[in-house]
């Protein structure tokens, strides 16, 4: 089952046609014959693609969970001096962290569509977004201790831990299946939370909600601050499916940028909805 998120479709778009070798055949034959120096090679046997892929990364130039994790470790050692940086500069340089976002956006949308992974590019883009992240984090932070709640920067970093913890589990127990119905429940729920989004950053523009849009107007408000932080958190669940599947298809080590990268960027959008829900929630009495 592929993603909703386009840097995972991506890296996962070939997948193998049922009775058929499919993509992981195919790019098996490539890396034996690269692994064997040769240009032209016979194709290795089911019994050996077998072995190969049962070990990814392993030597073999595959792709391994221990991959994606230390190249998303990366990025977040990346993001963090960007972040401290924005946290920083955001009363002494308010438009940094705001230009931050827009290049950020820039370099999201290079990697997205970008053909060839680019290590340069995703930890760029960690940086970047560590910059606006830092900057956002001291606004929604002021917002909240003037209204005397203080703290929910932590709070929301380790919500975002705690979400992705607890997604994980329900994922690799299958609590969570990631099914057909799974898919179009979530994708007609990210369309139209889209939709919203985009609705009510106008009506923001116009004052409505108090500055936050449809999240500052009363109880419904909440309810759709809580309703991101769901549709983000299982967002994670077609991640995981995603990376899972990258995998088990063989795909080449170096897509493990791509898979970190698109990990990041729903992290990012997890962590986002939660600081600005306990931001609301600061001036709620």
């Amino acid at each position: 089952m592929e993603s909703r998120n386009p840097v995972l479709r991506r890296a996962t778009a070939h997948e193998p046609q049922p009775g058929g070798a499919g993509f992981a055949y195919d790019e098996g034959r490539t890396a034996y014959a690269a692994a064997a120096g040769l240009e032209t090679a016979s194709a290795p046997s089911a019994d050996e693609l077998r072995t190969i892929y049962d070990t990814p990364g392993a030597g073999t130039g595959r792709l391994g969970l221990d991959d994606v994790i230390v190249k998303t470790a990366l990025c977040f050692v990346v993001l963090l001096p960007g972040a401290l940086i924005g946290w920083n500069t955001a009363t002494t340089i308010p438009w940094l962290f705001w230009v931050a976002s827009l290049v950020g956006l820039g370099l999201g949308l290079a990697n997205v569509f970008k053909k060839s992974v680019s290590p340069a590019l995703v930890l760029a883009y960690a940086f970047v977004q560590g910059i606006f992240l830092g900057g956002i984090s001291y606004l929604f932070n002021q917002i909240a201790e003037a209204n005397g709640y203080s703290g929910i920067v932590q709070q929301a970093v380790l919500g975002t831990l705690v979400a992705f913890a607890v997604m994980l589990t329900l994922y690799r127990t299958r609590i969570i299946k990631v099914n057909g119905t799974f898919m179009k429940i979530m994708m007609v729920s990210m369309v139209s939370y889209l939709v919203i989004g985009l609705a009510s950053l106008v009506g923001a523009l116009f004052g409505v909600g108090g500055g936050w849009g449809f999240y500052g107007v009363g109880t419904w408000g909440l309810l759709l601050c809580a309703a991101g932080v769901l549709l983000a958190s299982f967002s994670l669940a077609l991640d995981f499916e995603s990376i899972n599947q990258a995998i088990r298809y063989g795909l080449p080590e170096r897509e493990s940028w791509r898979l970190a990268f698109g990990l990041l960027v729903t992290l990012i959008w997890l962590y986002l909805e939660i600081l600005r829900l306990l931001a609301i929630l600061s001036g709620r009495d």
